[in-house]
């Protein structure tokens, strides 16, 4: 049932160690690769204080799930370590969350701890304990490609994770391997109740997992006092129609639960720090045809330098829940953007867009960056950067 993991050498002269978060996709990595004869040792990670969350369903890395993590390398025999990394963890993912959504953005912790915890810190212990891989529950698959290792979309699309996983260097992704990309999620738990773990029916973890109950406010409050702070609730027009409690309640796209009422649909169209303001305006204010991107990884053939002038043609995916679709990747000046064939709507600064040779499944991840800036129509732009013009001269005086 497993795939080659592509290792030199006898599986049992072989360690493994597995990032095993107590659910039910990584621990089934661990039962199949200790069953193929591996030397698997299981990690789990301790990232942040898990107080109200530690019982709660639909989080990782909580309490619970560190004492099923345990749970399931006693039946299958196998070491288990569990790692204190939540300073780090607040550090590089936390910290670094709530200054992006402070700035409105709407930020991707995910991608983050993938980037930094999990590939760079977790990949680092695993040599340390002398592992020749380090083993992820990630639906996403990888295999040779010339001499490295190349990223793509698993068998099961619906459960594709290569969104957050974009950001993974070559370094990294020929040192990771992700046995879970040849199955379904049906698959997994079968597998799961062959090999008699308890977790086979454990529900998936759907928040971020430093979130209770999806209440990011609350979260950004504690961490950054004062966030909070009241401003105007402004139509893209120039329009003052109210008043709100702070940026940090809104996100770009949001249409329920803004606060104003003027008898048409309104959608928060930009979100404005500095004048503390919320702009709002009709649906068609929110289509995008071209993002401006920042800290952008290439894992696709040759280098970036190598896109040609006029750009290539790629698929383009904006959010984790929506499929890739056609796009022209271009770098002018050193800056990488893309544009959209269809556009989009509701996209945000700080969300990542990850780009595919392809839109099914099997299609290989090129690379990804986060988004700086999206671009709306003539019209919606030339309002915005009236109305941004007006804060910049407010907050000079």
């Amino acid at each position: 049932m497993i795939a080659d993991l592509d290792l030199a050498g006898a599986p049992s002269r072989t360690r493994v160690v597995v990032a095993m978060s107590g659910g039910v996709d990584s621990s089934v990595v661990a039962g199949l690769l200790k069953n193929a004869g591996y030397d698997v040792v299981g990690v789990t990670l301790q990232l942040y204080d898990h107080g109200e969350a530690t019982h709660r369903k639909g989080a990782c890395c909580a309490g619970q799930d560190i004492h099923d993590a345990r749970r399931v390398a006693e039946t299958l025999g196998i070491p288990h370590y569990v790692l204190d990394y939540e300073e780090r963890f607040k550090e590089t993912v936390i910290d670094g969350f709530a200054s992006s959504y402070v700035a409105g953005e709407t930020p991707v912790p995910c991608v983050s701890c993938n980037q930094t915890v999990k590939f760079h810190d977790l990949l680092d212990t695993a040599r340390q304990l002398g592992a020749d891989a380090l083993a992820t529950g990630h639906y996403v698959a990888s295999r040779r490609h010339g001499e490295h290792r190349a990223l793509y979309r698993p068998v099961d699309i619906d459960r594709d994770q290569s969104y957050f996983l974009f950001a993974t260097t070559q370094a990294q992704l020929d040192f990771v391997r992700f046995p879970l990309g040849t199955l379904t999620k049906a698959e997994t738990r079968e597998a799961a109740r062959e090999l008699g773990l308890a977790v086979a029916d454990k529900h998936d973890s759907q928040d971020i997992c430093f979130v209770p109950n999806g209440k990011y406010a609350a979260v950004i409050e504690r961490l950054k006092p004062g966030a909070s702070e009241a401003g105007d609730i402004v139509h893209i027009d120039g329009r003052v129609l109210g008043r709100h409690d702070g940026i940090i309640h809104y996100t770009i796209g949001q249409r329920r639960g803004i606060g104003v009422a003027i008898g048409e649909p309104l959608f928060v169209v930009h979100l404005d720090p500095r004048g503390k303001r919320v702009i709002v305006g009709p649906r068609e204010a929110l289509a995008t045809r071209r993002l401006h991107l920042r800290h952008v990884n290439w894992i696709g053939d040759g280098t970036v330098d190598g896109i040609p002038e006029g750009g290539m043609d790629v698929y383009a995916r904006v959010r984790s829940t929506r499929p890739p679709l056609p796009a022209r990747l271009r770098v002018e000046g050193g800056r990488m953007s893309v544009e959209l064939g269809d556009g989009e709507s509701g996209v945000a600064p700080g969300q990542a867009c990850v780009f595919y040779d392809g839109d099914g499944a099997g299609a290989r991840v090129l690379g990804g960056g986060f988004i700086e800036r999206a671009e709306h129509s003539r019209e919606a732009e030339g309002a915005l950067t009236r109305l941004m013009a007006t804060s910049a001269a407010a907050a000079v005086a």
